[in-house]
């Protein structure tokens, strides 16, 4: 029988690869998104402060997870430090290291075990601490890839043999001095932006990839607290906030320690993590009983035994006397991730059994197909991919979650911390004749901004449908008002028949689902006997002109009816988009020409269809695919809709604009209105209202508007709600998204005289899928990029499948995208950074590529 003595601990060796700066990457290549293997638990090391014993929680999972006989042993452990500050005297990593190869012979004696402690990166100071007589004279500043490494083998009677067990432990980056990393990497010139670290972090995780490691388990130890600084200055819980690892919470056993760990333990959640388990020293004051009521036992609080406070003691015994505690958390660390995997892998065929999606045909969506989307960090999807090793993989939201979505990371922290406090302090409380700060600051915000020199009215509702048809009873009674319609009504309340009141609109239009919102566009895929056997489509339906990018030429593509006229080809093409925007249009040929047409038009619809009661358009919108069939997406020519204003405005007809999808920076602008240098007498807001966090929308309208709906009785008010209007949550979250949208301090895309966006869309390579031969034309404002394949036949229109293989290409490149037919379209934010709509289109070119030589093979 072996003895402790007769085992041999071979010593540590040390070894260090040559010094050198860290270069900028020459890859042409799109980097691969960030990626999360799955195959075994990885988890991240909190505390709610400082010295809680962060390490040596790591250090007894390494223990229980390699020694112990309560569970199944692992067969490799990784433990990751990505920030350690105070180097080499403080060094973790060593610490876990060290301590494992002084337990695994006296918990395991016939284990095998290979352990390393690496050290990846170093400021120059914390460098020369330990290898001064290497470090060169150009190493002053900057953080060096040191690549040091220290190894111990611990042999259980299998001398020369493999070992059973391999524990890896890595210090990513290291600095000298022992304060919060934000302040040493300053001190040391050692800055490391947060991208930077994520993608080292997820390099050191690639060891879970294949099958040789689905018994590996790793965890990730942060520095400080829940909220203290990393290197960049981002707080730690925002750093690691992409992958959404889960969470072992070192809580606070001393006086105090309720409330801090309480606040750690919030912070956390409020950031979408999952706190699997709390674990604290006992110092004697049973802090886990309260803590384990107010986590309602949805979360185990286990508790350590007093850690020694001689120096002296090499804590062995200690860790002796906390096995079964690191035993229980390891089974419930075990536990967590083997339901979390079986959940993620059931979630598609529970799916498919019980959800009846929108604007989906169940035909085409295979159980495999459906994505599973974890969690969603600013611009980008966290999403499961079941195969050989289950991942989860960071995709960008390329539809901006169904043209919603505006906040980057951070906003999106402050929205949900902001909407937590709106839901604590009011809940929901009903709207009609009560104030609170939350709608009277919304409604200020929308007055000053996309309603600034015209509104004086907001009027909540809860969906941008809806909001049309507020909008529409405000025109129409405007509309009847002035031309007396009303006067004869009251005079006469009988049930004689009421003129019927129409709209006047463009084809290719489309303003909500709700029927009356429906009865507001022309005939389409939606408005047919199988959708909707009750369309009427009460309106007047006008064909626009449209400009659209083709072969690097902006070109103006004229309706039936005016494309016979005469016109030169400098008024059918432009040389850049923002000629097509020039106010100086007003006084060209064409504009003559567009009012003629629309004058013509008008006189030609017959009375007895209907007075026209109110103008509805999207201004500066994009048609949709789905309304034109076979036509393709193509922006309406902002002159044509300039115009078409004016000759309502002559005639008294109330003038709505839909901007519940071009509102709030989406095109470029705060309100397309500013695109069109023109103002409605009514406006509609939703979607990016409230950062697309939660349904909102407001109706703005004109005094006149308002004075309509005013007498002296109830009867003549708009009697029209919503249980949630004005809701608080939402209100509050449209406050600080109107704010923060415009804050050029807080969004790094807001000009400088602050009333453009940034060009988010790289013009070269815009304009060379524009001439791609695939590509049948491109349309390109604001955060929206819209991209028409060029088809025949049964492949185009809105029923087309054709860009479903392109789609999936598109999704293994990390950007998520779903296409109207044959057009695919990305859309980012208002604060989505220039650099990430880049990397987005090269990924296309280069997936176009492929897709023409796919189809010349």
């Amino acid at each position: 029988m072996l003895t402790l003595t007769s085992l041999l601990l071979r010593p540590a060796r040390h070894f260090v690869k040559p010094l050198s700066t860290r270069t900028a990457s020459t890859a042409t290549t799109p980097p691969p998104p960030l990626t999360v293997p799955l195959s075994h638990p990885i988890y991240l090391i909190w505390s709610a402060n400082t010295s809680l014993g962060k390490t040596l929680v790591s250090t007894g999972l390494a223990a229980s997870s390699l020694l112990s006989n309560r569970h199944p042993r692992r067969r490799s452990f990784l433990y990751l430090k990505p920030i350690q500050t105070g180097y080499p005297a403080d060094s973790d990593s060593h610490f876990v290291f060290s301590k494992l190869t002084s337990l695994a012979p006296r918990r395991s004696p016939h284990l095998s075990l290979l352990a390393s402690n690496h050290v990846l990166k170093a400021s120059a100071s914390a460098a020369s601490s330990i290898l001064a007589p290497q470090i060169p004279p150009n190493h002053g500043k900057g953080m060096c890839d040191l690549d040091w490494c220290e190894e111990s083998r611990v042999d259980g009677g299998n001398s020369g043999n493999a070992p059973n067990s391999e524990l890896v432990c890595k210090t990513m980056y290291a600095w000298g001095d022992p304060v919060s990393p934000h302040l040493a990497a300053e001190r040391e010139s050692g800055a490391v932006e947060d991208s930077t670290l994520l993608e080292l972090l997820q390099r050191c995780l690639e060891i879970g990839f294949g099958k040789e490691k689905m018994d590996s388990f790793c965890v990730i130890e942060t520095a400080g607290g829940v909220a203290s600084p990393g290197p960049s200055g981002s707080l730690q819980c925002d750093l690691y906030r992409p992958f959404r690892l889960p969470a072992i919470l070192v809580g606070d056993g001393r006086l105090g320690g309720i409330s801090g760990t309480i606040s750690a333990y919030e912070s956390l959640k409020l950031r979408g993590y999952d706190v699997v388990a709390v674990v604290l020293e006992d110092h004697g004051l049973v802090n886990e009983v309260p803590l384990g009521s107010y986590f309602r036992n949805s979360v185990p609080v286990l508790v350590l035994p007093p850690i020694p406070q001689d120096l002296s003691d090499d804590l062995v015994e200690w860790y002796d006397d906390t096995q079964n505690v690191f035993d229980s958390l390891m089974e419930i660390m075990l536990l967590a991730h083997s339901e979390r995997i079986k959940r993620l892998h059931n979630m598609p065929k529970r799916a498919v059994d019980v959800f009846w999606w929108p604007f989906t045909q169940h035909t085409f969506v295979p159980e495999g197909d459906v994505t599973v989307i974890d969690s969603r960090c600013g611009e980008n999807f966290s999403v499961f991919k079941a195969r050989n090793d289950d991942v989860m993989i960071q995709q960008f939201d390329a539809c901006a979650s169904w043209w919603t979505q505006g906040p980057d990371a951070t906003l999106q922290t402050e929205l949900a911390r902001d909407m937590g406090y709106a839901a604590a302090r009011f809940g929901h409380v009903m709207f009609p004749e009560n104030v609170y700060e939350p709608a009277l600051e919304c409604a200020e915000l929308l007055l000053e901004g996309v309603g600034k020199g015209w509104a004086s009215r907001t009027y909540f509702s809860d969906n941008g449908s809806t909001a049309i048809e507020i909008a529409l009873k405000m025109a129409f009674r405007k509309f009847s008002y002035d031309h007396g319609i009303l006067l004869d009504h009251l005079k006469d309340n009988s049930a004689e028949r009421h003129p019927e009141l129409v709209v006047l609109a463009l084809r290719g239009s489309y303003h909500g689902d709700t029927l009356g919102a429906m009865e507001a566009q022309a005939p389409s895929s939606y408005t047919g006997f199988l959708q909707q056997p009750w369309y009427n489509g009460r309106g007047f339906f006008l064909d626009p002109p449209t400009i659209f990018l083709y072969n690097n030429m902006w070109s103006l593509s004229l309706p039936k009816g005016l494309d016979s006229q005469i016109l030169d080809l400098k008024n059918l093409t432009f040389c850049s988009r923002d000629n097509v925007f020039d106010k100086s249009r007003d006084k060209s040929d064409i504009a003559a020409l567009y009012s003629t047409h629309i004058s013509e038009q008008l006189s030609k619809f017959p009375e007895s269809k209907g007075l026209i009661g109110s103008l509805i358009i999207e201004p500066g919108k994009v048609t949709h695919i789905i309304i034109q069939a076979a036509g393709g997406m193509h922006m309406v020519d902002p002159l044509f809709q300039r115009v078409l204003v004016n000759e309502c405005r002559t005639r008294n007809i109330p003038i709505i604009f839909d901007e519940v999808f071009t509102g709030f920076w989406r095109l470029g602008t705060e309100s397309a209105a500013e695109l069109l240098c023109c103002f409605p007498d009514i406006a509609c807001f939703g979607k990016l209202l409230t950062g697309g966090t939660v349904p909102l929308a407001a109706t703005l309208t004109t005094s006149a508007i308002f004075d309509s709906f005013i007498g002296d009785s109830k009867l003549k008010a708009l009697l029209h709600g919503h249980s949630y209007s004005a809701h608080a949550i939402g209100c509050t979250a449209a406050a600080k998204s109107i704010r923060w949208f415009k804050d050029s301090q807080r969004n790094p895309n807001i000009t400088s005289k602050g009333s453009l966006l940034s060009e988010l869309w790289d013009e070269k390579l815009v304009y060379q899928i524009s001439s791609h031969p695939a590509i049948q034309r491109v349309v390109v404002l604001g955060t929206l990029c819209a991209v028409e394949l060029r088809v025949e036949g049964s492949n185009a229109g809105y029923g087309s499948l054709y860009a479903s293989s392109l789609l999936k290409k598109l999704r293994e490149d990390g950007v998520y995208m779903r296409a109207l037919g044959h057009v695919i379209y990305l859309m980012g934010g208002p604060c989505t950074s220039p650099k990430v709509c880049k990397l987005v289109l090269v990924k296309v070119c280069r997936r176009l590529e492929e897709l023409s030589q796919t189809e010349n093979d």
